[in-house]
């Protein structure tokens, strides 16, 4: 990563999607907030700089800091207010077309041109070798000592794990946190594909209680988000104490995580638990991030590199803060109960009608609202569910997934009818942006 280029985000979507594919081409990138100090830029020593995103009208010198426009390396505009003078005055490159749609294959030969013949850029930018270069770092850092990974079963904390034992071995003790947030049967399925996949020390920790109790009351998403981020940190600490005080907590955080909880001035979308939900104070020296720099499709090929099976990269995404996110409103037992047996129906149809491998996520929602229905021949007054699912290559943009409409009558029709207390069922139909994937 000795070569960079710097984006600066404006805001929208434009900013992640231009980074991902300037990491398609094999050049390293990092997305910034466009109004971070102009040494936070220069000390990155960039050798192309991107501003991208945000609406037309009054050109980046209003909203970057001058030293940016006297780095010396090439500006490239993508779909930011660039005003026609001042993009003469600036020498800022404008690029007509997004490497997206109709215009994918022109947007793509522009990016690498800016890159390649402007800017200079080469492609190094390889996982294999930063999946080898971050072994040998953890190796560096860690030595001798022990470290905690906290383990979900998704690919993220599976891929951290693995490259955290490839480099300290039986230095490393895995934590399943099982928080009661979870989905039907999953922390057992969990910790038999673990157990059969990874020659790994494993620890299941049973903190159902303690998380619900520490959730009881609590309606706002963001405050549940940052609840559960402090308590996984609590329950972390007291496994350490029993291993023998281990000095390090491995996490799978990557990069949309950080983008998505906010950085600089840049609004925060929602804090990840494992980002803008952890405790100002912990026993761990420090946390090590391996995946940090990745995105989602690049954690999937990091995964690919270290040999890990189909199933496991190809693991849908599951929420730090589980079902606490996808139950609208307070969490309570029952509501876990009813969003559980919901979310299982539709999962299991899906896998029914083939669609499982054309879908990249989808599960059910339990909704903060009740409504009037009938019954054989009794008025009912209960709970609605929402089914969301998406197709994305990155999960930082998404769009619904057009499932046929048999397929949705028959998820109906099984919750209505096999789930207690729900009458009623909905299908979001919002891509991301404007919504996020999850309901909270």
């Amino acid at each position: 990563m000795h070569q960079v280029a710097v984006i600066l985000d404006f805001g929208g979507p434009a900013g992640r999607f231009i980074a991902e594919k300037v990491r398609e081409c094999g050049v390293y990138c990092e997305v910034l907030p466009h109004d971070v100090p102009g040494k936070t830029v220069t000390e990155k020593k960039p050798k192309a700089i991107i501003l991208a995103g945000g609406q037309t009208g009054a050109g980046p010198a209003l909203f970057c800091a001058p030293e940016i426009f006297d780095c010396g390396v090439p500006i490239l505009g993508v779909s930011c207010p660039c005003a026609a003078e001042e993009d003469s005055k600036k020498k800022i490159f404008v690029m007509r077309y997004l490497p997206e749609g109709d215009h994918a294959d022109s947007g793509m030969r522009e990016l690498k041109s800016f890159l390649f013949d402007i800017s200079g850029l080469s492609r190094c930018w390889d996982m294999a070798e930063y999946v080898e270069r971050t072994i040998e770092e953890l190796k560096e850092k860690i030595g001798d000592k022990t470290a905690l990974c906290a383990l979900s079963g998704g690919v993220d904390s599976a891929v951290a794990a693995v490259m955290a034992h490839r480099a300290i071995g039986d230095g490393l003790t895995c934590i399943f946190v099982d928080h009661g947030l979870l989905r039907k049967n999953e922390a057992d399925d969990v910790m038999r594909t673990l157990s059969e996949k990874f020659r790994m020390k494993i620890i299941k920790t049973d903190a159902r209680e303690r998380f619900l109790s520490k959730l009881a009351g609590v309606c706002q998403p963001e405050k549940k988000r940052k609840i559960v981020g402090e308590e996984f940190i609590r329950v972390f600490e007291e496994e350490a104490e029993k291993a023998g005080g281990a000095e390090f907590l491995i996490q799978g955080t990557i990069y949309p995580d950080i983008i998505e909880s906010g950085s600089g001035n840049s609004d925060v979308i929602k804090s990840h638990h494992n980002v803008g939900g952890l405790p100002d104070t912990m026993s761990f020296s420090e946390i090590i991030e391996p995946l940090r720099p990745l995105f989602k499709n690049e954690v999937r090929k990091a995964g690919i590199v270290l040999g890990l099976d189909e199933e496991t990269v190809r693991r849908q995404p599951f929420p730090g803060p589980g079902l606490a996110v996808r139950v609208v409103g307070e969490v309570t037992e029952e509501k876990l109960a009813i969003v559980r047996e919901a979310d299982a129906v539709f999962r299991e149809e899906i896998i029914k009608a083939g669609l499982h491998g054309e879908i990249n996520q989808y599960f059910a929602a339990l909704t903060d609202m009740r409504s009037v229905g009938v019954t054989g021949d009794s008025r009912t007054y209960d709970r609605a569910i929402a089914l969301r699912a998406v197709t994305t290559s990155d999960f930082m943009t998404a769009d619904f997934a057009r499932i046929p409409y048999e397929v949705l009558e028959r998820v109906s029709q099984r919750i209505v009818n096999e789930v207690k207390q729900v009458n009623r069922v909905f299908y979001d139909v919002t891509p991301k942006p404007p919504a996020t994937i999850e309901l909270e």
